[in-house]
């Protein structure tokens, strides 16, 4: 039997607050988490707190596209 799409899928989670403030401007790159989330279970888009090493404190971390 086949299936449409499968339900777990990666997704990646950048931190908010550094989009907002701009702090890394000069800076090579923006906090990224690589996860996974269940489609089904979670439709809408994921946010956690996570660490951010720019920002040096815990903050949310949105999910985005690839």
């Amino acid at each position: 039997m086949a299936r449409g799409k499968e339900a777990r899928v990666t997704i990646f989670l950048e931190c908010t607050s550094c989009i907002r403030n701009r702090v890394n401007k000069e800076s090579t790159g923006i906090s990224r988490y690589i996860t996974q989330k269940n489609r089904h279970n979670t439709p809408s888009r994921l946010e956690l707190i996570k660490f951010c090493p720019s920002c040096y404190k815990h903050t949310i971390h949105g999910e985005i596209k690839k």
